[in-house]
């Protein structure tokens, strides 16, 4: 059965923390593809800062050289709130035959429980939880009957942020050996993050 993962986010903007996650589950679980999906209206968290289309953008450079990683507009293109059990069920109507493994961070472990219809959701998917450095991962009690389709994952330790990545762009820092350069030269280009509006430039 084909493996395929999903790594979901703001990625308002994309690090090298998002790909090093991606390439551990990759080559721990013998992944086929994983598939990045930004999200167009994230429902747990404050409206992007950067417009959709310069996160897709940067997503797109962010993942062009590793040919086991792709993108996926899905969640961009539905209007509303982006929830994870219909992206997941729509990409499972197109590729039945695949298994799917869902890739998220210790938070997102961790509020799992209140995401909208997270139980059909663990119906559908894998989940690989990814420790963040200097944390111990504990699965909620709640999921302690979900334990045998979470699995957690360990992958190298580098403690980046989106948040700290716009801080330093606001700040006219260097981004480098934060994001790939192509996502910071494009930050730089587009004048992104460095004030308050939403669309960060054209």
């Amino acid at each position: 059965m084909t493996a395929i993962g999903l790594l979901g986010g703001t990625f308002d903007p994309i690090h090298l923390g998002h790909l090093v996650l991606a390439e551990t589950a990759r080559e721990s679980f013998g992944l086929e593809k994983v598939i990045f999906m930004p999200a167009g209206q994230p429902p747990h968290k404050q409206r992007a800062v950067a417009a959709a289309h310069h996160r897709l953008r940067m997503v797109e450079m962010a993942v062009a050289d590793n040919p086991y990683f792709a993108v996926s507009t899905l969640e961009i293109d539905r209007p509303g709130p982006s929830y994870t059990v219909e992206t997941v069920a729509a990409l499972q109507r197109d590729r039945p035959e695949a298994a799917w493994y869902l890739i998220i961070g210790s938070d997102a472990l961790a509020e799992l429980p209140t995401w909208h219809e997270y139980r059909r959701l663990l119906e559908l998917v894998h989940v690989l939880a990814a420790a963040r450095p200097g944390s111990e991962l504990v699965l909620p009690p709640v999921l302690a009957g979900w334990s045998a389709g979470i699995t957690l994952i360990y992958p190298p330790a580098i403690d980046i942020s989106s948040t700290a990545i716009r801080a330093r762009a606001r700040r006219g820092l260097s981004l480098r050996y934060l994001v790939p350069e192509r996502v910071a030269s494009y930050i730089r280009e587009k004048g992104l993050y460095c004030g308050e509006t939403q669309d960060g430039g054209a």
